[in-house]
């Protein structure tokens, strides 16, 4: 009777392990963006799951890179989670940061915010 009660423990233990394991595995990425203004430059840094900036990934996330968009106009492609958008000029701009595949396919990863550059 202990060694049945005991494999059950086991089996539901095993079970529930299991399951969350899967719920991670499925969950929807996240992305998160913190700026900063230093002079005429804007520091960003994105915290992102689920989604890898390596191209050559081992873990079985997905891989991507962050389209910047400064004031409607598409700036540059980064591969990192930290960059500076240099060389602001004085003025408010908008930014927008989309998170897309290596083929340029968006999955629908988007943060925009304000900055506002003195002068």
């Amino acid at each position: 009777m202990k060694r049945i009660m005991g494999v059950i423990l086991l089996s539901i233990f095993i079970v529930v392990i299991m399951t969350g394991f899967q719920q991670n595995e499925n969950q929807n990425p996240s992305f998160f963006v913190q700026s900063s203004i230093k002079g005429n430059n804007v520091y960003v840094e994105c915290i992102l799951s689920g989604i890898s900036f390596r191209e050559a990934n081992q873990n079985g996330q997905k891989a991507g890179k962050l389209v910047i968009w400064l004031d409607g106009k598409r700036r540059e492609e980064v591969n990192s989670a930290a960059l500076i958008i240099k060389g602001l000029s004085p003025g408010e701009h908008k930014v927008k940061l989309e998170v897309v595949d290596l083929k340029n396919e968006p999955y629908g990863l988007i943060k925009e915010f304000m900055v506002n550059i003195p002068k």
